[in-house]
């Protein structure tokens, strides 16, 4: 069986013991500040997807979000875990939420997989693969003029008009929000918006980076850095062939 194949069954099934969970009280702990929270679920998807990537591929490393599970994304063969992303929409709504994968051998990544677990889509590939979203293909991005489209953007960055997004949402359709990294990058990769822009962790954007390379997106930091895949960092994700208007707002 092909990478890819055993991580699509393993997500569907990570997606499958978060619905048998729900009803379930959640153990909820307060991370770095009060809406930064864990659950004792994120813990358990977490260890549900390592041990069975342990299981069937065990020199293989993981970086994953919980529990301080570290290893360099480009040295050897890496998976990187996002087990619940958009926690406080899991415990607040019960959805917006995904389980992200992504899959990198020598820091090239192979592919990545998003899984919007209660509306039971998954945005799959990179790489060499198509990338698809459930059984239909993604098209490469095809330019639109900026005034059609909608820009995702974290709250708190486009309020302070953070590197001047707010003033590049004001040529654009408008500005959405979905309190989910994995949620958002999906709009962009599928053309539901154009762009997006926020301040996250390597496990936030590795799956959509690797889907988006393959349709003609580029992952980079606010000021046109690749990403480091340590730290924390101010992102945004657009299209490449667009990186003129990036650059006439985002400074």
């Amino acid at each position: 069986m092909e990478k890819i194949e055993f991580a699509k069954q393993l997500i569907l099934e990570a997606g499958q013991f978060i619905k048998s969970k729900m009803n379930q009280k959640l153990k909820i702990e307060m991370k770095d500040c009060f809406n930064d929270l864990v659950t004792n679920i994120d813990k358990d998807v977490q260890e549900l997807i390592i041990t069975q990537i342990k299981k069937k591929y065990p020199f293989d490393f993981i970086l994953a979000e919980e529990n301080n599970v570290r290893h360099e994304w480009n040295k050897g063969n890496v998976w990187i875990i996002d087990p619940i992303d958009g926690t406080v929409n899991f415990i607040a709504q019960k959805t917006d939420f995904v389980v992200m994968i992504a899959y990198f051998e020598e820091g090239v990544g192979k592919f990545g997989l998003i899984y919007d677990v209660m509306n039971d889509i998954l945005f799959s590939g990179g790489g060499d693969f198509p990338v698809y979203c459930n059984e239909k293909p993604l098209p490469i991005y095809q330019p639109k003029e900026l005034h059609q489209m909608l820009i995702i953007s974290n709250a708190k960055m486009f309020a302070e008009n953070d590197h001047g997004i707010a003033n590049l949402v004001t040529h654009s359709l408008g500005c959405r929000n979905y309190g989910s990294a994995g949620i958002s990058m999906s709009r962009v990769l599928n053309g539901q918006a154009w762009a997006y822009f926020s301040y996250i962790y390597p496990w936030d954007y590795a799956a959509a980076s690797i889907m988006g390379e393959k349709l003609g997106y580029q992952l980079l930091t606010l000021s046109g850095e690749k990403p480091n895949f340590k730290t924390r960092q101010k992102m945004m994700f657009f299209p490449k062939v667009d990186k003129k208007i990036i650059d006439q707002f985002i400074k």
